[in-house]
């Protein structure tokens, strides 16, 4: 079974720790290792490093290769510029489809948090057992809510199919991305849908033809790149033509138009969170609502359901009377805003390009 982690994200909502030059999926926001060397650490050693592909952005080839010394170095694929997930994911899949088109692969997220590792392989060697008999289909794997978010897209789970080792399997009924808070509400109280991590186990080829069905483009100029893969002049033929499609998410272009009867869906509570922004990243390490979560030296007095970060070793950061903030202080800046203001943050770093403040986005 291969494994491709995509870490390709630039990772704005986790700023200022977060910035172009180095996006979140390789900062230490957890312990003392990034979340993408989390992500390649939770499969091992039940997945061997050379059935692990890397999908990031060229950008980040010497970051990467540092992070991740084991993995072998054609494991590596390189988007030579940023053209949003769909043709990222067609390319690493055309990849894999001419080196083992039949076997399972999964697809995975570099910055996520997962702390119920066990159950995730297990559920990943499921789904690879399930594609192995049936590779003309999908199996999502979901987490439980836990609870009505309107920020993440949800997956409608329908009649049981099968269930093995304890685990059920359900037929696939559609995906809802980003309800608004009262249909949210419904999802939760239904038990009838699981949160939409993105991953899923496939076929490479399967998945691969999908692209040549509902996103023809993508398919057509995927494939006419990869006529020169494995050949001296790839990259340069890569780089000239992988920016000729159009930017376009993986969801819209082919998940939102599966055949129903393609997909399948484990749905399970395995500690998963999004920790693409500081409000996520507190609700997964929060112990309650109430309980502030820490990092650096930070000295706190009557503060309640906020998130201190201090980068700055140099300095402490006091903070007295204060409930539901974000702090993070690093070494050229310092964030200071309530939880449910971090949509605005993002609008003001997204400005920061072509003025005196472009060195911070």
């Amino acid at each position: 079974m291969k494994v491709i982690i995509f870490a390709g994200g630039t990772g704005i909502r986790l700023w200022p720790l977060s910035r172009r030059k180095s996006p979140k999926q390789f900062e230490k926001i957890v312990g003392n290792k990034s979340t993408l060397q989390l992500a390649v650490e939770r499969l091992t050693p039940d997945f061997d490093y050379s059935d692990i592909y890397i999908s990031t952005n060229l950008l980040y080839v010497d970051i990467v290769k540092k992070q991740l010394p084991k993995i072998p170095e054609a494991n590596f694929l390189f988007e030579p510029e940023k053209k949003d997930v769909a043709p990222a994911i067609a390319l690493a899949l055309g990849i894999i489809s001419k080196i083992s088109p039949n076997e399972p692969v999964a697809i995975l997220w570099s910055d996520h948090l997962v702390k119920q590792v066990a159950l995730f392989k297990k559920i990943l060697k499921l789904a690879g057992s399930e594609i192995k008999k049936n590779p003309n289909k999908i199996v999502f794997i979901a987490n439980k809510p836990r609870f009505p978010s309107t920020n993440l897209g949800y997956i409608h789970i329908g009649e049981q199919v099968k269930k093995e080792e304890n685990i059920n399997l359900y037929k696939f009924e559609g995906l809802k991305y980003k309800p608004n808070e009262e249909t949210a509400k419904k999802f939760y109280r239904s038990k009838k849908y699981g949160w939409n991590l993105g991953y899923f186990v496939s076929s490479a080829d399967f998945l691969y033809k999908y692209f040549q069905r509902l996103a023809p483009n993508i398919y057509n100029n995927t494939e006419s790149i990869l006529k020169n893969y494995g050949k001296p002049n790839y990259q340069i033929f890569l780089k000239e033509n992988y920016g000729k499609v159009e930017s376009i998410n993986f969801d819209n272009a082919i998940l939102e138009n599966l055949d129903k009867k393609d997909a399948y869906v484990i749905v399970e509570e395995i500690g998963w969170s999004d920790i693409g922004s500081w409000e996520a990243l507190k609700e997964a390490l929060q112990l309650k609502t109430e309980k502030n979560v820490i990092n650096g030296r930070v000295y706190l007095d009557n503060v309640q359901d906020s998130l201190i970060y201090n980068y700055d070793e140099s300095k402490v950061v006091v903070g007295v009377d204060l409930e539901e903030l974000i702090i993070i202080n690093t070494q050229d800046a310092i964030l200071i805003t309530k939880k449910n203001s971090m949509g605005k943050v993002k609008k003001i770093v997204e400005s920061f390009p072509g003025t005196e403040h472009e060195g911070l986005a």
